[in-house]
């Protein structure tokens, strides 16, 4: 949910306030899952007794009186029972005032209940929107982005054309209807030119409106008019040769789609930043375009946690070292003039956009402290990017052009002096081409300060067309194993060599897959050599945009440098260190890559995938169908077992197997409907194209690849959801067959299953570990076989296997409730926490002698620990 959204979800609030359910109407208005109201409405979500109160973890506080508002929150702000849950807002009204604070920031506020629509953002971390990150953000943006794409969507309904001429003659009408609307607001044109011409010269319905907009844009390529030309079309000047002087097909309209356009219009474009255009794409072009082009659009408050750490911080530092010196402040002022910025994956020029308006911003700021007015020193041309697109490449030079329209006014303001904005001068030095095989050094060259930034193409190994795989294969020729790699590796690559031995830095965002798993051995030993180290990382972080969707991705930032003795810092969840080094798995720790390998470093039984059909849907069976056999024939029943996957596992869902393993005489022939499963499974078999295939129709009755285990067994799921605490482990006998969706511990004990459930295992995971979308992957090779587990002491395991029978025990009073259900963090019960804490206490114990605080304090016991194992 965006911030517009939610801004117009609370209007809707404060129009009828219903006092019975007002506090569960808010919680909708910011996104809460209806689930979690009617658990809260019926008390199992609620924590408190008090009728007049609704308490949910780490949520709210929300007490109501009919009178002492003050009195009761000041009471209600001091009492420990109110911290007990660890709520993030504690909220106390009559409904007349409201008074709120938040915990976190220990921000209080007081507000009559009918302006709450002023003060939504406030409340915006309900939604999962930092304050900090609002405050770059604008719902401006987002409700501009939204119109655009219905706009384009009507028109593209009236215009039903989708061949690739046809789509890009929109998209270049849509950019010049932007600028219309931009320079209709910000004083290139009389003040709601476009928009008020549109209005009075066109017929409502639409009929003439192509005519007259294709005469608008014509005359404002013109810069000498016939003498005949109408007062009406005089009024647009001159603005040049590049933007509209290509002829293209303006779309037909209708009623409807005009109304649309004037809609638009009606928006305050002065109040909207640049790198809407970017937004707008992300809005208006087909998802599997997006994602192939890599055409990602990324918030301001995004942009800014890559261009801070990169380059802005330290310049801020140093205009605030040179403010007593005039001579300092003239020799940063030369500086900033210089800086080169190249984003060689610019989309629409969102990231040039930003670090362009932050440069202009510290020269103003430089500026004032000398007192003295000169002309801006920071031009267009300092300005270089690589685009695959050409449409995005047109669009990113615009947003350039119109975002130094906009510092220009801002300098106008402070200083009284303007450039003339029209005609456009020429934009960025921009191209249109494929980053990956162009030389960078062509583009940008190297010389002067340069800084590369950018949010590189987000695709996985798996996620690569042809065309790509043969850019990894000419970009990274020097490394081994680049399918395994993902895309975004040529980026760093590249950035690693054009940056070295120069006044040069590079930072990207990336998916955290390239600081995960069997990648971090492969890309990252080629990039972190030859006087190339981290610089800076956001550590993993989740984050949505102000696009239409709101996608959420989790990402990193990862910058790079020369070697220097100047500070790394890590950034995660608001907080900053210094970092002694930075390594690849992005931890304040000494540079260390784990590599697969196929037999474990510690004292741990030996794991396994289960087993693999590779049946065409014939031997696996659904409870239903599974029935179906038997009535059909009993004599299938002795064929069929349990079949355990992941979703069996942690949603208990039933799922069944034929298994002939143990028919050695293969009587299975005598019972036709199994006999005909058979005779299919051969011949799909032996008509593949692997060759590998083919052989298995040799024995086209057993599964391709058994791995059945002959004792109970361990099992736990490939994949796991990151929001799970744990990763979920179970038990099995070996009468249950077990799919290759999961792992299988032959043997494992007790004293297994609490190392395997324990905090200290999945923190490990988390990090040494690969991600599958933002769900954890699990790899026996990286994970488990790298584990490093110490030796213990018969007191220490029987202190762990205490600990999980009690785990067993309380499973076994909620056995009503899946895997799935107890552990989920919105409703994992509390007893099973607290065991699950006593265990992780106890694994602790065996790993260190002091209590271990926080994941950071696990994971350096772990790494030291690895590397005593390996012998590094």
């Amino acid at each position: 949910m965006n911030i517009s959204q939610i801004e117009e979800n609370v209007k809707s609030l404060v129009k009828k306030i219903d006092k019975e359910s007002f506090i569960y109407d808010m919680l909708l208005a910011y996104g809460a899952p209806k689930a979690t109201i009617t658990r809260a409405k019926n008390g199992s979500k609620n924590l408190s007794k008090n009728e007049n109160e609704i308490v949910i973890k780490k949520k709210i506080f929300f007490a109501h009186f009919d009178k002492d508002v003050d009195k009761q929150f000041a009471r209600l702000s001091k009492e420990p029972s109110t911290q007990k849950h660890d709520p993030r807002f504690l909220i106390v009204t009559d409904y007349k005032t409201v008074k709120a604070l938040d915990t976190k920031l220990d921000d209080k506020l007081e507000f009559p209940i009918e302006e709450f629509t002023k003060k939504f953002d406030f409340f915006l971390p309900l939604a999962g929107i930092e304050k900090k990150e609002f405050k770059h953000e604008n719902p401006v943006d987002v409700k501009a982005a939204e119109k655009l794409a219905k706009l384009f969507d009507l028109i593209k309904k009236d215009n039903p054309k989708s061949d690739e001429k046809s789509l890009h003659s929109l998209n270049v009408f849509l950019t010049r209807l932007l600028f219309c609307y931009f320079a209709e607001d910000t004083n290139i044109f009389q003040q709601g030119l476009f928009t008020d011409s549109v209005g009075s010269h066109t017929q409502s319905d639409g009929s003439d409106l192509s005519e007259y907009l294709e005469k608008i844009f014509e005359i404002m390529n013109l810069e000498e008019r016939p003498k005949n030309t109408p007062d009406y079309l005089t009024k647009f000047p001159y603005v040049n040769g590049g933007l509209f002087a290509e002829t293209h097909p303006i779309p037909k309209f209708t009623k409807t789609s005009r109304g649309a356009l004037l809609d638009i219009g009606d928006l305050n474009w002065a109040e909207i930043n640049p790198d809407i255009f970017g937004s707008m794409i992300q809005a208006v072009v087909h998802p599997d375009q997006r994602a192939g082009l890599g055409m990602h659009y990324t918030s301001v408050s995004n942009i800014m946690k890559v261009i801070e750490p990169l380059f802005l911080n330290e310049l801020y530092e140093e205009f605030e070292k040179s403010k007593k010196s005039s001579t300092k402040l003239r020799r940063l002022l030369e500086r900033v003039s210089k800086i080169k910025i190249f984003d060689p994956a610019c989309g629409s020029g969102n990231f040039l956009i930003i670090a362009y308006k932050e440069l202009r911003k510290i020269e103003i700021k430089i500026l004032k402290e000398l007192n003295e007015l000169v002309m801006s020193g920071i031009g267009l041309s300092n300005f270089f990017g690589i685009e695959l697109d050409d449409f995005a490449h047109e669009v990113a030079v615009l947003s350039l052009w119109l975002a130094e329209h906009q510092m220009d006014v801002i300098f106008k303001e402070e200083f009284g002096d303007l450039k003339p904005s029209l005609p456009l001068k020429d934009g960025g030095n921009i191209i249109c081409g494929n980053a990956a095989q162009v030389d960078w050094e062509t583009v940008c060259p190297k010389t002067g300060e340069i800084y590369i930034l950018g949010n590189p193409p987000y695709l996985g190994a798996r996620g690569q067309s042809s065309g790509q795989k043969k850019d990894m294969k000419l970009a990274l020729f020097n490394i081994k194993g680049t399918n395994n790699l993902d895309y975004i590796s040529i980026w760093f690559k590249k950035g690693a060599e054009f940056i070295k031995d120069i006044d040069a830095k590079c930072a990207f965002v990336s998916t955290n897959s390239i600081s995960q798993g069997v990648q971090v051995s492969l890309l990252w030993p080629a990039i972190l050599r030859d006087g190339i180290e981290i610089d800076f990382c956001h550590q993993s972080f989740k984050w949505t945009n102000n696009a239409k969707g709101q996608a959420g991705v989790t990402c990193v930032i990862i910058g790079l440098r020369n070697i220097s003795k100047k500070p790394k810092y890590i950034f995660n969840e608001g907080h900053k260190i210094q970092a002694k080094n930075i390594n690849a798995y992005l931890l304040n720790f000494k540079d260390i890559y784990i590599e697969s390998r196929r037999k474990g470093i510690s004292d741990l039984p030996p794991i396994n995938y289960g087993s693999f059909a590779l049946d065409d849907g014939k031997y696996t069976l659904s409870e239903s169908e599974a029935n179906l056999l038997v009535n059909e024939d009993s004599r299938c029943k002795a064929y069929i077992r349990d079949f355990v996957g992941a979703k069996e596992l942690i949603q208990g869902k039933k799922r069944y197997c034929l298994w002939f393993l143990d028919d050695e005489k293969g009587e299975y022939r005598k019972i036709k409907v199994l006999n005909n499963r058979v005779k299919h499974v051969k011949s799909w078999r032996s008509n593949s194209d692997r060759e590998a295939t083919k052989r298995l129709a040799e024995t086209p009755e057993r599964f391709a690849e058994i791995r059945q285990p002959i004792t109970p067994y361990l099992a736990f799921p490939t994949v796991s959801s990151e929001r799970r605490p744990y990763i979920p482990v179970r038990y099995y006998t070996q009468d249950i067959i077990a799919s290759n969706q999961v792992y299988v511990v032959p043997g494992a004990e007790m004293f297994h299953f609490g190392i395997l459930s324990s905090l200290m295992h999945i923190t490990w995971v988390r990090i040494v570990g690969g991600q599958l979308e933002t769900r954890i992957r699990y790899s026996s090779a990286i994970c488990y076989n790298n584990f490093p587990v110490p030796e213990i002491n018969l007191k220490q395991k029987e202190k762990i296997e205490d600990c999980v029978k009690s785990i067993f025990m309380i499973r076994e009073r909620f056995s009503e409730k899946t895997l799935s259900q107890l552990y989920d963090p919105d409703t994992m019960p509390a007893e099973l926490f607290e065991a699950h804490l006593n265990l992780d206490r106890a694994v602790d114990e065996i790993y260190s002698k002091k209590p271990l605080a926080n994941e950071m304090e696990r994971l350096e016991v772990l790494l030291k620990l690895y590397l005593e194992a390996v012998g590094t």
